[in-house]
């Protein structure tokens, strides 16, 4: 089947009964086997799983096959043979907490201390901490902050631990990132500039680490949360393009109404991003979302918008550099 001009195929279910695809025997294994299509017939292998009539019937609920579960998202018991391509995907988190965000003691701040328990970076970091963590192999995530004077002694940070544990800035899920950022809030003090930079560098050592891998093995996800103003332009775009060269892709969610020019720019849909040297990104790294358009919409529709780049950028990455995809196991 052959399914043209998406980067996020739907393939329609079978009309023909499953036991047709194993001559009778439901324990029978069935490999499925993915390609991106190319008109010259040059088609590039992306993933393949392996399952039987036996295990797909076990699944509670039908559902549609989508390019997303090459990528390991867990949509129903069907889905359970699928794996990622890389082998283990890292993902880490950025949160702006600059004076621009607004006191957080007052109602009108993006982080304010709601006695209600909520405010418009927990909205973003449950939604979009609860897509991003079906993709981290171990769900545990490095939460950085940026932009904030730490105590005790006030100096400005634009990369410490949430959890003020800067030798384990890991958190367990969407639910321990939540509670660092809610610990930590009341303990710092907003300030500036907002410097994107040191974070993207910070997440990028880790993924230069990776760059010797002999397989598809290891690709890194940095997860910023912003207002949208941005104080280090020039170096926040060396850094990206850097990063372009290593298995590492970076989404940039932002909150409030501000304007998203900057977060545009960086995202390299309309244009390759340049470097202040004149280096040219590697490749496209950079997926912008504003959270404003999809705060009320279905979980689905953000899960979209927020994963829309990924896939071709993982695959172009490890096509980029020759290395072969990791072989899916029975499940």
């Amino acid at each position: 089947f052959v399914i043209k001009y998406t980067l996020d195929p739907v393939w329609k279910p079978f009309t023909v009964p499953l036991v047709s695809l194993c001559d009778g025997d439901v324990e029978k294994m069935i490999k499925v086997m993915c390609y991106d299509y190319d008109s010259d017939g040059g088609h590039d292998f992306i993933g393949e799983f392996q399952t039987s009539v036996a295990r797909m019937c076990e699944a509670q609920d039908a559902f549609p096959v989508s390019a997303s579960m090459l990528l390991g998202k867990n949509e129903g018991g069907a889905s359970r043979g699928w794996r990622w391509l890389s082998d283990q995907v890292c993902g880490g988190v950025g949160i702006d907490f600059t004076a621009s965000n607004g006191n957080p003691r007052d109602p009108s701040s993006l982080h304010y201390i709601n006695p209600m328990g909520t405010n418009e970076y927990l909205s973003a970091i449950w939604a979009v901490g609860q897509i991003i963590q079906d993709y981290d192999s171990d769900k545990m995530f490095p939460a950085l902050g940026f932009g904030a004077q730490l105590p005790p002694d006030w100096k400005v940070s634009h990369e410490f631990a949430i959890n003020f544990n800067p030798t384990n800035p890991f958190c367990s899920g969407v639910e321990g990132i939540v509670q660092a950022y809610s610990a930590c809030l009341p303990h710092i003090r907003f300030y500036g500039p907002t410097n994107f930079s040191p974070i993207v560098n910070h997440v990028a050592r880790f993924a230069a680490q990776a760059t010797q891998q002999e397989a598809a093995s290891q690709y890194f996800i940095l997860l910023i949360i912003t207002d949208g103003v941005i104080s280090d332009m020039d170096e926040t775009r060396h850094a990206v393009v850097q990063a372009s060269k290593l298995p590492m892709s970076i989404i940039i969610v932002g909150v409030g109404n501000a304007d998203f020019a900057a977060m545009e720019f960086l995202d390299g849909d309309s244009r390759v991003l340049r470097s202040y040297t004149g280096e040219e990104a590697m490749r496209d790294i950079v997926q912008f979302v504003p959270f404003r358009d999809f705060r009320n919409a279905p979980k689905e529709t953000l899960a979209k918008a927020v994963l829309a780049e990924l896939p071709q950028q993982v695959v172009q990455y490890f096509k980029h550099q020759n290395l072969p995809p990791i072989n899916s196991e029975p499940a």
